[in-house]
């Protein structure tokens, strides 16, 4: 079984950066990564994937040039830098692969 748990959220002003963590536990991490959001009141959305060999990476057209996606296989973690941040990238964060889903962490960016 497949265990999530982000962690590197909190509460930045415009333009500012953070970077966020997924470790994987409990499962060989092998598998192909994605980063969600949900905004206040909103739906979750795609943010960003990475493939297993961390060659092939995917965003979403509101992130693309601000967002990185990578990888450590040797620690089993998952990151997403989040660069120019803009008060739309407020929400609660998550990780996922497959069926499994981590608790998320909140970012807000607000002055």
């Amino acid at each position: 079984q497949v265990q999530l748990v982000e962690s590197g959220g909190g509460l930045v002003q415009p333009g500012g950066s953070l970077r966020l963590s997924c470790v994987v536990s409990g499962d060989t991490f092998n598998g192909q990564m994605n980063w969600f959001r949900q905004a206040p009141e909103k739906g979750r959305v795609f943010v960003a994937y990475i493939s297993p060999s961390g060659l092939v990476t995917k965003y979403a057209t509101s992130v693309k040039g601000r967002f990185t996606i990578s990888r450590d296989n040797a620690k089993n973690t998952v990151y997403l830098q989040m660069n120019s941040m803009r008060t739309e990238d407020t929400g609660i964060y998550y990780c996922n692969s497959g069926n499994a889903w981590g608790q998320g962490t909140q970012v807000t960016v607000s002055s």
